[in-house]
């Protein structure tokens, strides 16, 4: 067997963002884009620039949108052959705003579009050690989904890992079906990736302490709460690793979650500590927010090393 491959199976898309903060997309306002997006695509990006192997598989159409979105892939050096070209479908768009309080409103063109029509995957995926990571926002379309619990299976039965980032909203927890899906990937993930809230949607009634203990016993050996208003917490067994919030400009969030998830495996699958991996992927997310666009903020190692330095420097000079 070679080394650790990350794969991931979902929504590839553009999208385009309002400069104007608040409009809703009910107003005039101005736009740029289209920037490279979707979580499994963001997530992806970010672990092959800091040297993962990566292999992607989705859908997109063969125009121009198609065409961005495959080169910037595959100039971070993800593998792209598993991305499915369709000349009768268009690739998929969104269009984003950002409100004051940093949510969101989005329309989005994803359903029927390419992103949906991923191909084949199983035959595809890499002779080597696997680790496949699901994003439970690929999960609310009934094709992706099938399509991630067959490479689900398969990375199964090659003793394989799996990573999951939850991504709960009130669309997905509105789908029976996506839940249920959401479920059976979590009973074969040993490291879980979640928001602020998260676990008290998928454990209504629990205590976090009572959520934390149900993934667990699923077989979760890693839970990590993706950074937040109070900084970033990484449980390995039972050992918790606190970080603190790098103190940075933030122009776009839309893609740290994802930004953060690439930066945590790409570590992970190259020798590094819980404990390193969590530093950079903090920093790493950090930097994500800096760029307007989903994964245009992305780094490389060398950018996260300069932040890193800096903070440091920073918190021995107060």
């Amino acid at each position: 067997m070679s080394a650790t491959t990350i794969v991931s199976v979902g929504e590839i898309h553009v999208e385009f963002v309002s400069h104007a903060k608040g409009c809703a997309l009910s107003e005039l306002a101005s736009y740029t884009g289209p920037y490279p997006a979707g979580a499994a695509a963001t997530c992806l990006d970010q672990a092959a620039r800091m040297g993962a192997r990566t292999k992607i598989f989705g859908g997109l159409g063969e125009d121009g949108f198609g065409c961005a979105m495959v080169e910037r892939l595959a100039d971070s050096g993800v593998e792209t052959s598993g991305i499915a070209l369709h000349d009768d479908r268009p690739t998929g768009v969104a269009f984003v705003s950002e409100f004051e309080d940093g949510s969101r409103s989005v329309i989005s063109h994803v359903n029927s579009s390419a992103a949906e029509a991923v191909g084949k995957v199983v035959t595809g995926l890499p002779d080597a050690d696997l680790l496949l990571h699901v994003s439970g926002a690929s999960l609310g379309n009934a094709k992706l989904r099938t399509a991630i619990l067959n490479a689900c299976d398969e990375v199964v039965a090659r003793s394989g890992r799996i990573s999951c980032d939850l991504r709960l909203d009130a669309d997905l927890m509105g789908n029976a079906k996506a839940i249920e899906a959401l479920r059976r990937v979590l009973a074969s993930s040993s490291i879980v990736f979640t928001g602020n809230g998260e676990l008290g949607l998928l454990y209504p009634g629990k205590s976090e302490a009572e959520a934390v203990a149900a993934l667990r016993a699923a077989g979760a050996h890693i839970i990590v709460f993706k950074p937040g208003e109070h900084g970033l917490v990484i449980l390995d067994s039972n050992t918790r690793h606190d970080f603190p919030v790098h103190d940075v400009e933030r122009v776009d969030p839309s893609g740290m979650g994802d930004c953060f998830c690439g930066a945590f495996l790409a570590m992970m699958t190259q020798g590094h500590s819980v404990e390193t991996a969590g530093r950079y992927a903090n920093a790493a997310a950090a930097l994500s927010a800096g760029k307007r666009g989903p994964m245009e903020g992305n780094a490389s190692p060398q950018e996260i090393e300069t932040l890193l330095a800096r903070h440091q420097t920073e918190r021995m000079r107060a």
